[in-house]
């Protein structure tokens, strides 16, 4: 009866290098790396204001608000870093999300006290 088991060695064989699978982050430009993040709060706030369906489940406002406020620092800060060919539409994205707070929050904020209103001013329709 033989071992179906193979050897470490032809394990080691058989594994990727994940050396070549994966790209060093010295080599991932800056901006990438800020939009990338900007990017993934924008998604995770928006999901977090439920709009991302109808109903949604996942709707939670205080989550919304803290991700909203730190995608406001991140373009605040990165905006004359990154150009504003790429920080144009991280600031559109961003007020969208401001106001669907507001649209989506029963207690309204004062001007100038929503989520990331206190990088960005206060915004309005």
């Amino acid at each position: 009866m033989t071992d179906a088991t193979p050897s470490p060695a032809a394990e080691a064989d058989q594994a990727p290098d994940y050396d070549d699978l994966t790209r060093d982050i010295a080599d991932v430009p800056a901006v990438e790396v800020i939009t990338t993040v900007a990017v993934h709060l924008l998604s995770a706030a928006a999901v977090n204001l439920g709009l991302d369906k109808p109903d949604s489940e996942h709707k939670d406002l205080d989550e919304a608000r803290k991700l909203i406020t730190a995608l406001a620092g991140l373009v605040t800060a990165s905006a004359t870093e990154i150009s504003s060919f790429h920080a144009a539409p991280l600031r559109d994205g961003l007020k969208s999300l401001q106001l669907a707070f507001r649209e989506a929050s029963i207690v309204q904020d004062e001007p100038g006290q929503g989520p990331g209103e206190k990088f960005t001013g206060p915004v309005y329709a």
